[in-house]
């Protein structure tokens, strides 16, 4: 599987992709190292340069600096490759209350690859301004998870829709409560108990 092929295909073509990705080993591992990470480095990365070298305004203030730069990297990395594995355990648990297989590679790999746009936006924290564009831009892994989540872990058509709607619903809370962990460890005195998940 070539990096830039799967991205340049899941975002352009997700119906498509998604019976190729369908008709490959699940190796949870493999895409782990081979396209969570180097993803994931891309928006630590922009992470660091724009929060350690870049800053926020906070009105008449600036904020930057090495050690802010940091810990923002941290805390992206933590809920990006985190909320991956989160996603796939609870796509796998909620498998057999819709009729669908319980298979956990299968599930990483609808987790993994739904989570390409977010992965992408993220270059986007290298201007600070636009961190809420990121958050946008991973908007579309839902579009993308609505239409993997049925080729890979296919349910009776009548629990489809529930399948999706309570793995979105429980996802987000649980990432929602990963992200909030990752804030007050990292970066409490800026975020506070309100801010929201850019991973």
């Amino acid at each position: 599987m070539n990096l830039i092929e799967r991205v340049k295909n899941i975002l352009t073509a997700p119906q498509k992709e998604w019976g190729v990705i369908n008709g490959e080993e699940a190796n949870p591992a493999g895409i782990t190292t081979t396209y969570i990470l180097p993803l994931t480095l891309i928006g630590a990365v922009a992470a660091f340069i724009g929060f350690g070298l870049i800053g926020l305004n906070y009105g008449f203030f600036r904020v930057s600096g090495t050690e802010w730069g940091i810990k923002m990297a941290i805390s992206y990395a933590i809920r990006a490759i985190g909320g991956v594995y989160i996603l796939a355990f609870v796509i796998d648990a909620l498998a057999p209350n819709f009729g669908a297989e319980k298979n956990f590679g299968k599930s990483f790999q609808v987790a993994a690859y739904s989570s390409t746009a977010g992965m992408v936006g993220a270059i986007l924290l290298i201007i600070p301004s636009l961190a809420i564009l990121a958050l946008v831009a991973s908007i579309y892994g839902l579009y993308l998870l609505y239409i993997g989540l049925p080729v890979l872990k296919p349910a009776p058509e009548d629990k489809k829709m529930n399948y999706f709607v309570v793995t979105l619903v429980v996802a987000i809370v649980v990432t929602w409560v990963l992200s909030f962990i990752a804030n007050k460890i990292f970066n409490p005195a800026a975020f506070g108990t309100g801010s929201i998940n850019l991973g």
